[in-house]
């Protein structure tokens, strides 16, 4: 008689975890700078959430500190020395997660929202910055970030070179 193997040889085992092991090392990378440049469009969109309280803070002839942007803490972004909670006038000092906001000072200073990322980011864009600056002639909004060129996002390009 005749008796059926059942289950698998070492050496069938052995291609299975080889194949395994080379797409892990394809797939972390990939996953890593995916998550990172994620970050990144996350940073500029909140930072961006801010513009439209600022304009309005402009509009209205106050400064900075008596603004209520209504800003939110995140969990991405590091303190900063100015920012907003609803609430105390919105100016709060080194509240973490909130982009700092500045107001400039006379009608041909520009203004500014600056988020710097840190805390649970990560580490390849941590400390990296995100600024939207409103332009005091036309009132536009353009964005700038110093991250490296494969995290930048298309709706705000990086000054860096790499």
């Amino acid at each position: 008689m005749k008796s059926n193997q059942q289950g698998f040889t070492l050496i069938e085992l052995m291609i299975v975890v080889a194949i395994i092991g080379i797409l892990a090392a394809i797939a972390i990378p990939q996953y890593q700078t995916y998550t990172a440049k994620s970050q990144v469009t996350r940073a500029v969109s909140e930072a961006a959430g801010l513009k439209t309280a600022l304009d309005t803070c402009i509009l209205d002839g106050k400064a900075t500190a008596a603004c209520d942007f209504g800003a939110t803490g995140s969990n991405i972004l590091t303190a900063q020395t100015t920012g907003g909670l609803n609430g105390a006038n919105g100016a709060v000092a080194n509240k973490a997660g909130v982009p700092a906001a500045v107001i400039g000072a006379n009608a041909t200073t520009n203004s500014t929202i600056t988020a710097t990322l840190g805390f649970s980011a990560a580490p390849a864009v941590a400390g990296n910055t995100v600024i939207w600056t409103r332009n005091a002639g036309t009132g536009t909004w353009t964005c700038a970030s110093n991250v490296l060129k494969k995290y930048e996002t298309t709706a705000c390009p990086t000054t860096s070179t790499t």
